[in-house]
């Protein structure tokens, strides 16, 4: 049975969620990046034609870490060249983020489930972003499982929160500083550094 698209009119759980979240980025660039415009359709939850960017974050540096550098199955390593190459940086909001759940009971809320955050059928999940983004209730973004490790919560913040995000690096991970950091994640993932 395939997932149905969005209809014209669904409930959205939406929670405030306060604290910041954790983002991989390339070095070059600062951690703000509302992908899609570019390259529409490249991620999960971007807008289908471009409509509206997505900055993918993570609640935590494991979130962070599994979304980035295991994002396509089966990964077994990272190497210290694509570590010294991103930065581990915090987003922060100046206030809580109104985010579309998508981890629990607001997907049959919805009418979905949770290949919404597990399938590969990007063109469904696009879909289901641009109604979200479109809802009267005009959430900041979507909270939701991490495909490679569902007790992590992601999120993909809709581009119009920008004037509300504040940064800060917090430098590599394969930074010497950061090193009990990726132990634990390389652990966690039992994931190989070469």
């Amino acid at each position: 049975m395939t997932h149905p698209d969005p209809p014209a009119s669904f409930e959205l759980l939406v929670r405030k969620l306060t604290g910041g979240w954790l983002r991989i980025h390339s070095s070059r660039h600062g951690a703000i990046f509302f992908g899609n415009k570019s390259t529409p359709g490249a991620n999960r939850f971007d807008a289908p034609a471009g409509e509206f960017g997505a900055l993918y974050v993570g609640r935590d540096a494991h979130c962070a870490f599994v979304e980035t550098f295991l994002h396509a199955t089966g990964v077994r390593f990272v190497t210290t060249a694509s570590l010294s190459q991103r930065t581990l940086s915090v987003v922060e909001a100046r206030r809580p983020l109104r985010l579309a759940d998508l981890r629990g009971e607001g997907l049959a809320r919805m009418g979905a489930d949770a290949s919404l955050a597990a399938g590969t059928d990007y063109t469904l999940t696009q879909k289901w972003s641009k109604a979200i983004h479109e809802h009267p209730r005009k959430p900041d973004g979507i909270v939701y499982r991490a495909r490679h490790d569902p007790k992590r919560s992601a999120v993909a913040l809709f581009e119009r929160v920008e004037p509300e995000l504040t940064t800060h690096a917090l430098g590599t991970l394969s930074d010497p500083g950061q090193a009990n950091l990726l132990a634990d994640i390389l652990d966690t993932y039992e994931v190989g550094l070469i």
